[in-house]
């Protein structure tokens, strides 16, 4: 049982505690003004980096502005542009680890043989004209693996003032 001798000691102990307390809670409010200090200093610097970015920024944003354009130069250098759709059939006459690869040359002497690229011959070896497929029609193609390729495949043919055929998938495909 409590008496109230008792009491005047715990309510002693709590007072010494509590004093030690306040002194704790006075260091960090040191801290935080350090902190503050340096937080004010990494702001100053960020700012000047910011100001020395601004004219690399400027400098980015003009190339985007040459390269516009430059694109539509591009558009412009279109000679030719022809939808395709491609049988892949004969790709399916074969050994099953063989139909993509083949498929992926049934394309290629399809677009040769209807864009009518150009075949140069340098020495012993003949260079074909320059054919480019992009990513998404070999995605198209290799989607299903090596042993399933697609029956046909629609594609859209570019072919520019350099000779350069670019194949992309048509449109909705």
């Amino acid at each position: 049982m409590d008496t109230v001798e008792d009491k005047g000691v715990e309510e002693e102990a709590t007072e010494k505690i509590d004093e030690p307390e306040e002194d704790v809670e006075e260091q960090p409010a040191e801290e935080e003004s350090v902190e503050e200090e340096l937080e004010t200093e990494a702001e100053t610097k960020e700012a000047e980096t910011k100001e020395v970015a601004k004219p690399e920024e400027a400098e980015a944003e003009e190339k985007e502005v040459e390269e516009k354009p430059e694109k539509k130069r591009e558009e412009e250098e279109i000679v030719e542009e022809r939808i395709y759709t491609i049988p892949l059939r004969r790709a399916w006459i074969g050994p099953r680890k063989k139909r993509t690869p083949r498929a992926m040359r049934i394309v290629k002497s399809f677009v040769q043989r209807h864009m009518k690229v150009e075949t140069e011959v340098k020495g012993e070896e003949e260079e074909e004209g320059r054919l480019v497929i992009s990513n998404e029609v070999n995605e198209k193609l290799w989607s299903r693996g090596i042993e399933k390729p697609p029956r046909n495949i629609r594609v859209r043919a570019v072919k520019d003032k350099e000779g350069v055929v670019t194949l992309y998938l048509a449109e909705g495909d």
